[in-house]
């Protein structure tokens, strides 16, 4: 288990969170390029009238259109996993999992993109894995005000 993956359900480096249980949500997708928009449709129903869904879905969309163009999961038959855990007024835990490779990288164009855009969006964010386990990319999203 990756030390991202602790973080789900509650437990965070290995240590359960006290608090109130975390809404979660975790959906396998095709990495097919129309999946991109169903995962961000399903992380969208989940944080419906938070403040932080709008970035939520697009740190998804990112996440999940670098596994469908960038990992193996893009191969025909392949797959990524969309996790969410929300905790209701202080941050939402994002994970795209994919099924490694190495990333394909894009040729710059001197526009901002998929990572870099999830960084300026999350408090934390990351990539853990490997080419062979596979990787899974994380984002913390604050909520907004909160002390």
């Amino acid at each position: 288990m990756t030390p991202t993956a602790n973080r789900l359900c509650g437990v965070v480096g290995g240590v359960a969170r006290a608090g109130p249980s975390p809404l979660f949500g975790a959906q396998l997708f095709a990495a097919r390029p129309e999946q991109v928009q169903v995962a961000r449709r399903f992380v969208g129903g989940l944080l419906a009238g938070t403040p932080v869904a709008d970035d939520a879905m697009l740190c998804v969309s990112e996440f999940a259109g670098n596994c469908v163009s960038h990992s193996v999961s893009g191969y025909p038959g392949g797959v990524f996993t969309v996790r969410v855990e929300m905790y209701d007024g202080d941050y939402v835990w994002l994970e795209v999992a994919d099924q490694g490779g190495l990333w394909r990288s894009s040729a710059p164009d001197g526009r901002m993109h998929g990572l870099e855009i999830v960084r300026r969006l999350a408090s934390e964010s990351g990539v853990a894995g490997s080419l062979f386990s596979g990787w899974e990319a994380w984002a913390r999203l604050d909520w907004p005000g909160r002390d």
